[in-house]
């Protein structure tokens, strides 16, 4: 056995046995999936990405988006939380390895992520990547981050506010980016990415958290209000997130496994129910021979396999500086799975009938959750379609 199908299988077993069995509750009270977490640093999971030189699993991009959809089928909000940390890991690791950097850039960012990879191996941090801010178009990638960072002697001083920060108040470093201040006008091309700790000074969680899907992402809100941060916690050198955006597109589609794991259990969740086999379900009967049942649950199969053919080349042709074809089609594939998870299961409680939407089945809640992937920056449904036809277009 190969080490992506062990790693499959591990999480195949704690999605099945730990992870489904507690959905519930944190979707209920809008609490963090603690308890996954542990169960994720005790399999090895922090490491997932990490360079195995500094101790980590080596696991590439396309094997790790295949781990975090089957993260998806059991548990939405563990696979999109997770997303957060393990990109952080990603960026700074195999795709920061693809950046062109002077020999002083290298060298530093090798001592940085030694020192950040130790503490995720050996101690279990756990990173957030707050991204989105008040004004949404700088996550969206049409504007410099209002978080700004200073530097000054010894470092940089950063101030400003993220919101939507997943795994707020449960993180133990937050990957900021910032733009640099002292520039005339500023610019994407001086964003710097870095790592505040949960405890520095300066740094605040405030707001609620009671939404309609993703409850248990815990995503409040970030204040930075003149906070410290020693030149060793910079994730990228500076500039180099602008140039990662431009050179390594696919970075921003690791969200889209979290909705492919989705769409595949609202599919799964039809069939079983249908059938009978799902605890509250009706017994297997007239359903099963219905022509109308037939020809949905024949569409819902459709979109699925549309979904992921889509799914499964996109991640396999993420690389440094792909094709415009494969560019493009990284943008088709976040929309798709994106609106055809929420197609899914609309569907699925159309077929399945009323007692489906019960909170005793996680049906409603697999609705819930996919709802929200068309909200997801920096690349959203309406932002794909955007690019796609203006890119199609341009001839270039």
């Amino acid at each position: 056995m190969d080490q992506i199908e062990e790693l499959l299988g591990v999480t195949r077993e704690l999605g099945r046995d730990r992870f489904l069995p507690r959905a519930a509750e944190y979707d209920r009270d809008g609490r963090f999936p603690t308890e996954n977490y542990a169960d994720l640093r005790d399999a090895g999971f922090l490491g997932l990405v990490i360079p195995r030189e500094y101790g980590g699993l080596g696991v590439s991009y396309a094997d790790y988006a295949r781990i975090s959809a089957e993260l998806g089928f059991w548990c939405g909000t563990t696979a999109l939380t997770f997303n957060m940390h393990t990109s952080s890991m990603l960026w700074s690791g195999a795709l920061a390895d693809d950046l062109p950097m002077t020999e002083t850039q290298r060298r530093q960012h090798n001592e940085n992520r030694s020192r950040i990879y130790a503490g995720v191996v050996e101690a279990g941090h756990i990173f957030a990547q707050p991204f989105s801010e008040p004004n949404s178009a700088a996550a969206a990638g049409k504007a410099p981050f209002g978080t700004e960072a200073t530097a000054v002697e010894g470092g940089f001083r950063i101030s400003g506010r993220k919101h939507f920060a997943s795994l707020s108040g449960h993180a133990d470093y937050y990957g900021v980016l910032c733009t640099l201040a002292g520039a005339e006008a500023p610019s994407a091309s001086n964003t710097v990415y870095l790592a505040v700790a949960k405890d520095a000074p300066g740094f605040s969680i405030h707001g609620d958290w009671d939404v309609l899907g993703m409850r248990g992402t815990v995503s409040r809100n970030l204040l930075f209000e003149d906070v410290f941060v020693e030149p060793g916690a910079q994730l990228l050198p500076t500039g180099l997130y602008y140039q990662a955006a431009r050179d390594w597109p696919h970075m921003f589609m690791t969200l889209c496994p979290t909705y492919m794991g989705i769409a595949r259990a609202a599919f799964d969740f039809t069939c079983r129910y249908l059938r009978g086999e799902l605890d509250g379900a009706p017994p297997a009967g007239a359903a099963l021979h219905s022509p109308t049942k037939q020809y949905a649950v024949a569409n819902m199969r459709i979109k699925l396999e549309q979904a992921e053919a889509l799914f499964q080349r996109a991640i396999s042709e993420a690389r440094f500086q792909p094709a415009k074809s494969q560019r493009l089609r990284a943008y088709a594939t976040q929309y798709t799975v994106m609106e055809y998870a929420n197609e899914l299961c609309r569907e699925a409680i159309r077929v399945c009938g009323g007692r489906a939407i019960f909170k005793n089945l996680r049906l409603e809640r697999l609705y819930r959750d996919s709802r929200c992937g068309s909200l997801m920056l920096p690349w959203t449904p309406d932002i794909c379609i955007e690019r796609l036809g203006a890119e199609s277009l341009s001839g270039e």
